[in-house]
């Protein structure tokens, strides 16, 4: 937490002090600066004073104004100063939301704190959009360069990229070259990837696309893929759901797991009860789907062929690939001991 060598509620006070009645209550109640820290809309603060939210606005705007070219105002430069100062340590351009956060959890100082940001000169707003949050920046043209890297790293991601947080951080850096290597530390570049509503990490630190459900998980199939991923083999449902509820600590009933193991295109029943992903070069379908499947890629194969190429696609016995090539309406052998569909 980020020690400030003033009280924000105090200098929040004494900058309203001298503000006409009116215009300061609008303010107090616009900004929740009073002992009621709840922010009311323009239109609520209308109803109070029987006026139209536009006329509220205008009392807003003048108030401000008549702030900014107070002497007060002027006597608290150093205050501006050293909040300015804070901004620039935490990378420049931070998100509201982190930048209190790193002040204060209580709702007067942080309401203090953003009106400071508002009144003040130094401090640039950009409203949240569809790529970043809301954010406060004290330098426009780094803040900018910030944001179009950020971009650039979310075009270079496809939808089912799932990346490694150093490795993320590799790319970042890559589109932030010409940055100030004071800028380039670790702490920063993850504040400055917390600006992205597009680029986000899921439960086990990784990256990728926000509306990726390998990013943002939602149910039990999006848990059991992050497991079985993680697992790097292939798994039985059993264990996944157990995982699931170690690793997440979510609720995952066996049936259930397999229920949807079964439902999604991104699993593969390679053995009994295991599961492998799609992902990972296995196909659909049970022993003798694969048998065929192979026999129209690669023609006539030995039993020996067959068997070492099912067994990459199945963990089953090689009595059971010998049992499905008995199968006479499916497949026929060769007069030189080769198997081929019938």
């Amino acid at each position: 937490m980020i020690k400030l060598s003033f009280k924000p509620k105090e200098i929040v006070k004494k900058i309203l002090s001298e503000l006409p009645e009116r215009s300061r209550d609008v303010l107090v109640k616009r900004y929740g600066l009073g002992k009621e820290t709840a922010k009311m809309t323009l239109e609520a603060i209308g109803k109070e004073y029987s006026i139209t939210r536009e006329r509220v606005r205008q009392i807003e705007e003048h108030g401000l104004n008549l702030i900014r070219k107070s002497e007060v105002y002027k006597d608290k430069e150093p205050v501006f100063e050293e909040l300015k100062g804070v901004i620039d340590d935490l990378g420049v351009i931070i998100s509201e939301e982190e930048l209190l956060d790193n002040i204060s959890k209580a709702d007067g100082v942080r309401n203090a704190i953003h009106f400071l940001l508002v009144v003040g000169d130094f401090f640039l707003k950009h409203k949240e959009d569809e790529h970043f949050t809301h954010r406060w920046s004290v330098d426009k043209d780094l803040a900018l360069t910030v944001e179009e890297s950020i971009k650039k790293l979310y075009e270079n991601l496809n939808h089912e990229d799932i990346i490694s947080e150093p490795e993320l951080i590799k790319n970042f850096l890559f589109e932030l070259k010409d940055v100030s290597e004071k800028y380039k530390n670790e702490e920063i570049i993850k504040r400055w990837l917390k600006l992205s509503k597009k680029i986000s990490s899921n439960p086990l630190g990784e990256w990728g696309k926000s509306e990726s459900p390998n990013i943002n998980v939602k149910g039990i199939r999006d848990y059991a893929f992050l497991v079985i991923r993680r697992h790097g083999s292939p798994i039985h449902f059993r264990e996944v759901a157990e995982e699931i509820q170690k690793l997440f600590n979510k609720k995952a009933h066996v049936a259930t797991t397999h229920n949807e193991l079964i439902k999604d295109s991104r699993f593969v029943l390679v053995g009994r009860g295991l599961y492998a992903l799609t992902d990972w070069g296995y196909s659909n379908g049970v022993v003798r789907d694969v048998i065929k499947e192979l026999l129209v890629k690669e023609g006539p194969l030995t039993r020996e062929e067959i068997i070492e190429k099912v067994l990459k696609e199945r963990h089953v016995k090689e009595n059971t690939v010998l049992v499905n090539l008995q199968n006479s309406k499916l497949f026929q052998k060769t007069p030189d001991n080769k198997y081929t569909l019938a």
